[in-house]
């Protein structure tokens, strides 16, 4: 992806869709999770103790975190609590501290539903 200033994303647990604001054609960056909420799971420890489950979601929000370091204006969208949670994990790390990120809750969309949602957005 070309470095813009303004990215938005459309998250939940399983899945990922980095778009950039800009003038030029529409791009939609993928990133899917391996981490699945299954409850027989979440009790489940590696060799050093932490829980798998855990560990593959913070590998999920780190592949986030490392494609929208170069963006000042950033908002977070979607149905889910993982928004929530990206944006903690976020708050946690000082490479985040200087970049504006906002979170607003939307139901499940489609691509066309994205860029309006993203042309709305950074156009107010």
């Amino acid at each position: 992806m070309e470095n813009a200033n303004q990215i938005g994303i459309w998250m939940d647990h399983s899945v990922a869709y980095l778009m950039e604001f800009n003038t030029k054609p529409f791009e939609i960056q993928i990133i899917e999770c391996d981490f699945t909420v299954d409850k027989k799971k979440i009790n489940t420890k590696g060799k050093d103790g932490k829980n798998i489950d855990i560990r593959r979601k913070y590998k999920y929000y780190n592949r986030i975190g490392n494609a929208i370091l170069n963006y000042d204006k950033i908002i977070l969208f979607g149905p889910s609590e993982a928004k929530i949670d990206f944006f903690d994990t976020l708050s946690e790390d000082e490479r985040f501290y200087k970049l504006k990120i906002e979170i607003k809750e939307t139901d499940k969309m489609n691509v066309n539903q994205h860029h309006a949602f993203l042309s709305q957005y950074f156009t107010q």
